[in-house]
């Protein structure tokens, strides 16, 4: 699809079909997770997606060039309803916010994937389009996330990153867990980088993970500048490593060396533990605390054990400081 646009106020004011023998490829089945702030902030946009979906199901092409349309007849042979045969865009039900995981990770709550799906799913499962407004359709996103093979995030900033957030896992991780849980098998994650729009990339999760992990993570010049911001700096090293093992629960991408390397940089490194201790014990203690957990929910593989060992030390040791 493509948008029309107003040419005299510039602005979009429809969509039209891109024409099967230019676009080259088949018309692509796309299922979108909406955030509640867009849902908030771009209603106008959430239409124009929708209207996209129901145009492209009723245009008269073959199956087999047009993804959108053999599915929904599927549904449609189903269970009888063309709207919900042609719902695409879920998310948190109307003035709810985020996608549950957050809190499922920090209460520690959650055995394997089917939990962090039960909350993703049990969050994310309320309709939008035209007419719909958040309608419950828990059964149709399943419906919809169960012939989902790729999952995709665009990033357009440099401001933050992938582990700068907690919405990278619980939005992208959590629709790669909900997939897997689903069908049994992960999809292949993609993050789009649009933010030089003269050269867009798209790299790998993995990729991109390994990638802002040696860039920012376990820089030192990025650790040395948040030892200048003192409890706020120990706060953002603590929510990194909170971040990257959110990502690893549902997306399964932080190998075991960057753990390692987590423990190296924040936890044994001397000059970095003792602004830890000094500026924000309950950040080393949270950092300890997190990455012992990583291992023993054997995220964290096949750990050293002398790193296990050292960790464990610094998280009694912080312990025992923070009751003291």
């Amino acid at each position: 699809m493509r948008p029309t646009w107003d040419e005299a106020s510039r602005r979009v004011n429809g969509i039209e079909p891109i024409a099967l023998d230019e676009l080259g490829r088949p018309r692509i089945d796309v299922t979108v997770r909406i955030s509640g702030f867009f849902r908030d902030a771009f209603p106008h946009v959430v239409n124009l997606l929708d209207d996209a979906v129901r145009l492209v199901a009723g245009l008269d092409e073959p199956h087999e060039r047009n993804f959108v349309r053999a599915h929904a007849a599927a549904d449609l042979a189903e269970h009888g309803d063309e709207r919900r045969a042609t719902t695409r865009i879920f998310g948190s039900k109307p003035g709810a916010y985020g996608a549950g995981l957050l809190p499922l990770l920090e209460s520690r709550n959650w055995r394997d994937d089917a939990d962090l799906a039960e909350v993703y799913a049990t969050w994310g499962g309320f309709a939008y389009g035209r007419g719909l407004d958040g309608r419950a359709a828990r059964p149709d996103m399943e419906s919809a996330y169960r012939r989902i093979a790729v999952a995709a995030k665009n990033v357009d900033t440099r401001e933050h990153d992938i582990a700068d957030s907690d919405d990278y896992f619980q939005y992208h991780g959590g629709m790669i867990a909900t997939v897997r849980a689903l069908t049994g098998t992960a999809p292949r994650a993609y993050v789009g980088d649009s933010t030089r729009p003269d050269t867009v990339r798209t790299r790998s999760l993995s990729e991109e993970t390994a990638r802002v992990f040696r860039a920012r993570v376990v820089n030192p010049r990025w650790i040395e500048a948040m030892r200048r911001h003192g409890y706020k700096g120990a706060f953002e090293l603590a929510a990194t490593v909170d971040y990257l093992f959110g990502l690893d629960a549902t997306a399964g991408v932080v190998e075991d060396w960057m753990y390692e390397k987590l423990t190296e940089s924040y936890v044994v490194d001397p000059a970095t533990r003792e602004f830890l201790q000094r500026s924000n014990p309950w950040a080393l203690h949270g950092i300890a605390e997190r990455l012992l957990e990583a291992a023993e929910r054997k995220l964290w593989d096949s750990p050293d054990p002398a790193t296990l060992a050292a960790l464990r030390e610094v998280y009694l040791q912080a312990e025992g400081d923070l009751e003291g």
